[in-house]
């Protein structure tokens, strides 16, 4: 892999229940699709121009029906493991879920909240248990703060 930074950008969203659970989409199984039949947190591209966070809140409304209130920057990696696909950076927020909308699966086979105790059940990115992970430690740190004010 070349030194730069590759170019293409994706934004994803990692919308968490309360109970760390994580909204996953099961990818359509086609060939020559990136993460083909895998499961993912909804995201995709960004278009040319367009912010990250305004790329992933377009990404989760196309995918889910879902309109994030608030976002927060979890992580940028760059995923070179994707077999045909040239290396990309992936930049990842999190959410609460806020238990009132109701999601839908605008893209894919399928939508549904994982326990994290259950996914070594789905067929996921490499990426995604380390981010997941992540994830879980900002909203239990983040409920502390709130039970110290």
């Amino acid at each position: 892999m070349s030194e730069s930074l590759p170019s293409k950008r994706v934004a994803s969203i990692f919308l968490l229940r309360d109970d760390s659970a994580l909204l996953l989409q099961h990818r359509d199984d086609k060939p020559g699709l990136p993460l083909a039949g895998k499961w993912a947190p909804p995201g995709g591209h960004c278009d040319a121009n367009e912010n990250l966070e305004t790329c992933a809140r377009r990404e989760m409304l196309e995918e889910t029906g879902y309109e994030c209130s608030e976002l927060n920057l979890l992580d940028t990696i760059v995923d070179d493991n994707i077999e045909n696909e040239p290396p990309y950076l992936l930049t990842a927020f999190w959410t609460l879920y806020d238990g009132r909308q109701r999601l839908r699966c605008g893209e894919g086979q399928a939508v549904e909240f994982v326990a994290r105790t259950d996914v070594s059940h789905y067929d996921v990115p490499e990426y995604l248990v380390r981010i997941w992970d992540q994830a879980i430690v900002v909203l239990k740190n983040r409920r502390l703060l709130k039970e110290c004010r």
